[in-house]
């Protein structure tokens, strides 16, 4: 293997030659050498980056301050970076000291060594400089969170839809089990009959409230500290760089950015992360809920629920043949108690800042990239090999339905609390339905117990209703009372 030689303010290293890496990307990644993934895992993030290189130097072309030549090699280095042709260039550790200056030089020596090769046709920094001119007008402290909240965005955006698309599963289940009754269930207790398609309107309805939450959430991380360098003054920028560098960065990146309203407080806070990541936990709280309520509703098959069936992925036991476990939905449990924690993470990252400047930006990067695309991949999965085949046992959903105590509720609706207990009583002590407990009683006669104590009927509150109160007014009627 060739080696070329590079050197810092600390000395020299050899450095491999077929890497476009240079001093200061190989002092971190013997310093940072921690088991995991690296940056070159993130692409997204590596390419926001490059893309702040490849604004800053256009921006620094029309300022004058830039050669044209060595903008247009910085632009076109970029480019390759986004297309994925320079991957495996970035191996850093996404946990680093310094507020991840080593990445950003990562990204600046990537640049220019491979700008100064589209020049002259090879690596070195005669022509492009990684200080110098990649990071002209720049420092790690306005690049990087500029750059994180860009990832944030994207990882936002990515899991607001595939929400929406959960969403759309979980409405074509409402409709699929609208008129399929069960038992609803408070406490793990008994309750009133519920249709199975109401039930999921509740999952659908949450998951649509947290993906809009999400999106809402994601919006404050279009405004960057670009042109805030070191402290937030500006000092090391050119006048008239922040102007140009927002609309260079949007035509890039196809996103509406603006500038932070306030540098100052860009650079010292990080609680735009904080809404990103308790928008991304809140949501997964919610997928955990259901997922948790899918386990319980296909538990069995004998001697549990049973009144879903999940599809079957797999054996689920290697000593139990036949037995199926709910493996999907366990995979969505473990995912979100694992963004919960990363959410915990971030905050202590957030709170941590000290001064002018938060430092800890690599923790909530990895937690939030880690966390929504977790989410997000594992979403996909539960939405196509679970939700999405999510058969009803209607059988035992009715049949659990018209056992429950809870209807003798309607009894007591149509005479009174005693009347409902006395039948209620019965029905328990003897194993009986409400309705065949109401009818032996001579409370209710055959035909009305069928129509007045259908469970289905119970999950209309409407018809229910107005069947009451026709029933009422028949009884009570002048006529019947002589």
């Amino acid at each position: 293997m060739n080696y070329r030689t590079e050197s810092d303010c600390l000395g020299e290293l050899q450095i491999a030659d077929d890497v476009y890496y240079g001093v200061q990307t190989e002092r971190a990644r013997q310093n940072f050498a921690l088991p995991g993934l690296t940056t070159d895992h993130y692409p997204i993030y590596i390419n926001a980056v490059a893309a702040i290189k490849k604004a800053a130097a256009l921006a620094h072309s029309e300022l004058g301050v830039l050669d044209p030549i060595i903008a247009e090699a910085i632009g076109k280095a970029v480019d390759e970076i986004i297309d994925g042709k320079l991957a495996g260039n970035f191996p850093l550790h996404m946990l680093q000291g310094g507020g991840s200056t080593s990445t950003n030089m990562n990204v600046n020596e990537v640049i220019a060594n491979r700008a100064n090769e589209i020049l002259t046709g090879h690596k070195g920094y005669d022509c492009v400089h990684p200080n110098d001119h990649v990071n002209m007008g720049q420092s790690t402290n306005d690049v990087i969170p500029a750059a994180v909240k860009l990832t944030a965005y994207i990882y936002a955006s990515s899991l607001v839809e595939e929400l929406e698309r959960f969403c759309t599963a979980l409405a074509d289940k409402e409709k699929e089990f609208a008129s399929i009754v069960k038992l609803g269930r408070t406490c793990l207790q008994d309750a009133m009959p519920v249709t199975l398609g109401q039930e999921f309107s509740g999952y659908r309805s949450i998951i649509s409230r947290r993906a809009m939450k999400l999106n809402e959430a994601k919006q404050d991380c279009l405004a960057l500290p670009l042109g805030a360098t070191a402290i937030g003054t500006g000092s090391g920028s050119f006048a008239g760089y922040r102007e140009r560098v927002i609309p260079l960065l949007s035509e890039i990146t196809d996103l509406s950015l603006t500038s932070e309203e306030n540098l100052f407080d860009g650079l010292q806070n990080a609680d735009a992360y904080l809404d990103v990541m308790q928008a991304v936990k809140n949501a997964a709280v919610a997928v955990s809920k259901i997922a948790t309520d899918l386990r319980l509703l296909s538990s069995g098959p004998r001697a549990g629920l049973n009144e879903i069936q999940l599809p079957a992925v797999q054996p689920g036991s290697s000593i139990m043949p036949g037995k199926i476990n709910p493996v999907m939905p366990e995979l969505m449990n473990q995912i979100c108690y694992q963004v919960c924690g990363n959410e915990l993470a971030i905050s202590m990252a957030v709170e941590g800042g000290e001064l002018d400047l938060n430092v800890w930006e690599p923790v909530v990067l990895r937690n939030l990239c880690e966390s929504a695309g977790m989410l997000e991949h594992g979403l996909r999965l539960f939405r196509e090999r679970c939700v999405m085949g999510i058969e009803a046992n209607a059988s035992v959903c009715r049949k659990y339905a018209e056992e429950s105590l809870s209807i003798s509720s309607v009894v007591s609706a149509l005479f009174d609390y005693k009347t409902g207990t006395l039948v209620s009583q019965k029905a328990y002590a003897e194993d009986k339905t409400i309705a065949q407990a109401a009818v032996e009683l001579g409370i209710l006669s055959q035909d009305e117990a069928k129509t007045l104590l259908d469970p289905l009927r119970m999950t209309n509150n409407q018809e229910l209703s107005e069947m009451l109160m026709r029933f009422r007014r028949e009884k009570h009627s002048p006529e019947e009372k002589k």
